[in-house]
């Protein structure tokens, strides 16, 4: 019999069961039709990436996938009582309640998928290759896996190479792949012979050394493993940047901005709060990218031609910012970048749950291959943006 710690919230009919009955016993959600989807890292309410992924899937905003259960090891376990907890534990109630989700803390302890099954592992990066192996391991047939995938390329190639071997496939969330904002600015940009691209992404942190601090602790990875390597990815995949095929990088040291700051936990960081550089590749390609902690909510795209912009395309567009803002009215305490990216988050779940289903290609959606070169690029170009900065 699994331990009472195992699966929590089980709807009030099988309650008296044993804990492995209750699993078997389950009316599954997922239809035929639909990948039976496993939520593995969901965080905080209002907070954690994966919280939102959840809310898109239960709502059902992705046709193709079915939330059928949701793994948390820290708030159903050692950070049940601490902030959060009960925050975290009041929407899983709610959401059993609603929807029939099964909350557990080990992937481990899952009956075997009804349906195809889809893990999508949106947990911190550190625990990503031992919840990877967890996945594989619960007979998952495709795996989303947040950026960056591992803390080191090393790490993540072993993951490629793991899923290879058992057949699985790996999809990342490189949600700006497929952004409306990115392919309408790269088809510009085809027009315009000679022109320049620059990718800008904003956060909305405080810029204090409080807020900063926090955000230093959370994202240790750093900014280019973190913030920006959505831009990293978008280069890799459209851009052929490969550390094989950079001739230079440049920072702008006017725009960029380096720190060392203490988080909630003592211990000092440093790293970029805002940075821009320019790639120039061996096969004469140009792009820039920009990123700032505090810039806002909006990010865009521009094209320059002459040294004069030509063309910016935000995200969210006028269109989206409707739709940013009855989100921001229904969830008013969530993080404001969870609602101007949110119809890409969708576009995402939902390709590779279909393709879990049929096969059918996740068109546009990148590869773990993509991320293994993109994590490469992160790492070969943090020491050397640290250093112009100095």
């Amino acid at each position: 019999m699994l331990s009472r710690s195992a699966f929590t919230h089980l709807s009030r009919g099988i309650a008296r069961q044993s804990n492995k009955d209750q699993l078997l016993a389950r009316a599954f959600a997922a239809k035929a039709g639909q990948a039976e989807v496993v939520l593995v890292g969901c965080g905080a309410p209002n907070r954690g990436m994966g919280w939102y992924h959840a809310v898109q899937m239960l709502e059902g905003r992705c046709p193709s996938a079915s939330l059928d259960y949701i793994i948390e090891p820290w708030f159903l376990g050692g950070g049940a009582s601490g902030p959060g907890g009960p925050e975290f534990a009041e929407w899983a109630a709610e959401s059993t309640e609603k929807y029939g989700t099964t909350f557990g803390t080990s992937m481990g302890n899952l009956p075997n998928p009804k349906q195809p099954r889809c893990a999508l592992i949106s947990g911190r990066t550190a625990d990503n290759p031992q919840l990877f192996t967890e996945c594989i391991a619960a007979k998952c047939s495709t795996i989303i896996l947040e950026k960056p995938g591992a803390p080191t390329v090393a790490e993540l190639q072993k993951m490629k190479d793991e899923a290879e071997a058992a057949g699985v496939g790996v999809l990342m969330g490189y949600n700006k792949n497929v952004c409306k904002y990115v392919r309408k600015t790269r088809e510009f940009a085809e027009t315009v012979p000679g022109s320049h691209v620059t990718f800008v992404s904003n956060n909305a942190y405080e810029n204090t050394p409080e807020s900063l601090g926090e955000c230093f602790e959370r994202n240790a990875e750093g900014m280019l493993k973190n913030m920006a390597i959505h831009e990293l990815a978008l280069l890799v995949s459209f851009y052929d940047v490969t550390v094989e095929n950079i001739e230079s990088v440049t920072a702008d040291k006017e725009f960029s901005s380096m720190q060392t700051l203490a988080g909630p936990s003592g211990e000092e960081r440093t790293d970029f709060d805002k940075i821009k550089f320019t790639i120039k590749t061996k096969t004469g390609k140009e792009v820039s990218v920009a990123a700032d902690r505090c810039g806002g909510t909006d990010s865009y795209a521009a094209v320059t031609s002459d040294d004069k912009e030509v063309f910016r395309y935000y995200m969210p567009d006028d269109e989206d910012k409707v739709k940013v803002q009855a989100l921001t009215e229904k969830y008013p305490t969530a993080m404001p970048y969870f609602f101007t990216q949110d119809p890409d988050y969708v576009t995402v779940k939902e390709r590779v749950s279909k393709h879990t289903v049929t096969g059918e290609e996740a068109e546009g959606v990148a590869t773990i291959g993509v991320a293994v070169e993109t994590l490469r690029v992160a790492e070969y170009l943090t020491p050397m943006l640290m250093e112009q900065l100095k």
